[in-house]
């Protein structure tokens, strides 16, 4: 069976190639926004991005755990890549479509499948979520939620094979 990647898991392995991000050892902010130019600043505030005459900037609440900001900075890098626009001049539905998008991007950015896929996972789910939220640096209600996506996919997978049918 050949795993068929989404256009966002591509999107995500072709920009981590790019600034030569190749094991869960490397996913870091820090070296991250290095790569990508992106200036990145820690605040009581709430995580939010913006770019202004060309410049990337992310800021995160340094209030939040690592895995927490890890996962905000994917979520902010998201709509630094994939969106356009002032969210508060949008209609709200445009806002709720462009949240979900950031949300599923952090998923797979956090954790992309091509890492993923070279884990040796455990058959026990919680014994894998766990090994997947220690590998990636992320919290575990967020490794089991990426571990569901992936499964959900692999299932696609499997029943769509020619050879079940």
């Amino acid at each position: 069976m050949t795993y068929v990647k989404s256009h966002l898991e591509d999107f995500i392995e072709n920009l981590y190639m790019e600034i030569s991000i190749t094991s869960p050892k490397q996913l870091n902010i820090k070296l991250i926004a290095r790569r990508l130019n992106i200036e990145v600043e820690y605040s009581y505030k709430t995580s939010k991005c913006a770019e202004i005459g060309g410049i990337m900037m992310i800021r995160l609440n340094e209030n939040l755990s690592k895995a927490e900001q890890w996962q905000e900075f994917a979520h902010e890098l998201c709509h630094l890549l994939r969106h356009s626009g002032n969210q508060t001049l949008l209609p709200f539905p445009f806002v709720q479509l462009q949240e979900w998008q950031a949300n599923t991007f952090a998923l797979h950015f956090c954790i992309p499948t091509f890492m993923l896929q070279e884990i040796d996972l455990p058959f026990h789910k919680r014994l894998a979520v766990t090994q997947i939220a220690e590998t990636f640096g992320v919290e575990y209600s967020f490794a089991e939620e990426r571990l569901l996506l992936y499964e959900i996919q692999m299932m696609g997978i499997m029943y769509n094979s020619p050879s079940l049918l």
